[in-house]
């Protein structure tokens, strides 16, 4: 699978379907490219998915673990892409934390961009936990002890749970992303890499509107990361704008939208 290198770092992507237009995929938190796998039954006779690793995910890295990721590196990166492939235009697709890449991308050359579909979208509405590692000083350097003795954060976890603090999805989801090393310490050089990630929503909205960017919204009816609720302004102020609620939470959600457009794809063909 193909892969460009750039200042010592690597964006590795794989290319799903052959379809005649160009989408970019973005997956989210602790997967891979291969999570868009199932968008190739959905969309591939239509589009031609280049669907990314995001950086410390996958076979994507940058060359230096505690370098944030920047938006004009990012661009870079991307336009190399572009150039090589020869594609003038296409299509924008994130899922989770792969909304950031996408609004990056919707930031920086808004006028290549055909349509955007953000499912359950990080970057919009940023949260207390998402963004708790870029405080200064002393809670930095808390949460990066929590890579090495974990006991405190996971103590925490129980006290909010037992006092229903936290909601039991959001509890699991932790738990699942924290109970090893290695995937502790992929949470802090993902909250530390990507910190800069971040966007004045109201310009992503001026920007959408000025370029009549279709965008459709994704979200999961259980989703106690992202919930509708968070993202109702945003939507509410784009001119071409669609929300789609599923009977879903967060984490089948990417799987839910391509089985969804699988069978409208299917029915538009009948």
């Amino acid at each position: 699978m193909p892969s460009l290198i750039q200042d010592k770092s690597k964006l590795h992507y794989r290319v799903i379907g052959h379809g005649r237009r160009v989408m970019l995929a973005f997956h989210g938190y602790g997967q891979s490219s291969g999570y868009y796998l199932p968008m190739e039954k959905a969309l591939g006779g239509d589009y031609t998915i280049y669907a990314f690793d995001l950086f410390f995910h996958g076979r994507s890295h940058l060359h230096k673990h505690d370098m944030p990721l920047t938006k004009e590196f990012l661009k870079g990166f991307i336009e190399r892409f572009l150039e090589e492939r020869g594609i003038e235009e296409f299509s924008l697709m994130g899922f989770s934390m792969g909304g950031k890449f996408a609004l990056t991308l919707v930031e920086c050359m808004p006028e290549r961009i055909r349509e955007l579909f953000l499912i359950a979208p990080d970057g919009i509405k940023t949260s207390f936990w998402y963004n708790i590692a870029t405080y200064p000083g002393w809670l930095q350097q808390l949460f990066k002890r929590t890579v090495v003795k974990p006991e405190f954060f996971f103590g925490m976890l129980r006290v909010l749970h037992k006092y229903n603090l936290v909601h039991k999805s959001l509890i699991r989801f932790a738990h699942y992303q924290m109970d090893s090393m290695p995937k502790r310490l992929r949470v802090y050089r993902s909250w530390i890499g990507f910190r800069d990630l971040n966007f004045d929503i109201r310009q992503i909205v001026q920007l959408l509107n000025k370029y009549n960017v279709p965008v459709i919204m994704f979200l999961g009816e259980y989703d106690e990361i992202i919930s509708p609720k968070r993202v109702a302004v945003f939507m509410d102020a784009l001119h071409n704008g669609e929300l789609v609620v599923l009977k879903t939470g967060h984490s089948h959600l990417l799987q839910e939208v391509a089985e969804l457009l699988h069978k409208k794809r299917t029915s538009d063909s009948d």
